[in-house]
C-alpha cells in the first residue's frame, strides 16, 4: 500500500514538470517586464513566478482531488526551485532556509492579500496591492501596476473556464499578457 502512493507521485512527475514550466514560461514573458512595470530582477521575477503561481493555485482549490494534488506538487516543486536559484546566487548554505521561510512568508501573504482583491474582482485594490510588493521602494508616483492588475482578473476569468482533464494533464496555459 505505502509503495502506492509513492508511485502516484512518480506518475504525476512528468505532469507536474509540464505545467510547472508552462507557468514558468508565462512568467517570463518580457511584455511583463518591459510594458507592464515589473523589474527585470531577481525579486521582481520572484514576484511573477508567484503571481502565476497563485492564479494557477487560486484556479486549483476546487478542482477535484487529482488536480488539487497536482497543484500542491507544483507549490512544492517551486519553493524547490526558489531554493536552488538562491543557491545558485551563492547564497550561504546555513541562511538558506532562513530566507526560504522569509520568502514562503511572502508568497502566502501574496496570496491572501491578492486573492481578497481578485475575489472582489477590484482592479485598484489588486493595483495597490502588487505596487506594495513589487515596487515597495517607490513613492505614490511610482509605477501604478494597473496593466498587471487587469492582467491578473483577465488571466483568473480564463483559468476558471479551464476543464478538470486539462488540469489533470499539466496543460493550463495562461493568455498572454496585453498591453
Amino acid at each position: 500500500m505505502i509503495f502506492g502512493l509513492f508511485r502516484k507521485r512518480n506518475n504525476n512527475r512528468a505532469i507536474v514538470d509540464r505545467q510547472y514550466s508552462a507557468l514558468t514560461t508565462a512568467a517570463r514573458d518580457p511584455i511583463f517586464y518591459t510594458d507592464l512595470e515589473v523589474p527585470d530582477t531577481v525579486m521582481g521575477r520572484f514576484e511573477m513566478l508567484s503571481v502565476v503561481m497563485i492564479l494557477f493555485f487560486r484556479r486549483t482549490r476546487s478542482s477535484q482531488t487529482s488536480g488539487q494534488e497536482i497543484a500542491q506538487e507544483i507549490v512544492d516543486f517551486f519553493f524547490q526551485d526558489v531554493d536552488y536559484s538562491i543557491r545558485e546566487l551563492g547564497v550561504g548554505d546555513t541562511s538558506v532556509p532562513k530566507r526560504m521561510k522569509k520568502l514562503a512568508g511572502m508568497f502566502y501573504g501574496r496570496l491572501e492579500t491578492y486573492a481578497a482583491a481578485l475575489d472582489k474582482h477590484d482592479a485598484q485594490a489588486l493595483s495597490q496591492a502588487l505596487r506594495r510588493n513589487i515596487h515597495p521602494e517607490s513613492s505614490v508616483e511610482g509605477p501604478t501596476m494597473a496593466g498587471l492588475a487587469t492582467w491578473m482578473l483577465a488571466a483568473e476569468a480564463h483559468l476558471s473556464a479551464v476543464r478538470e482533464t486539462v488540469i489533470e494533464t499539466g496543460s493550463v496555459t495562461l493568455p498572454a499578457p496585453g498591453v
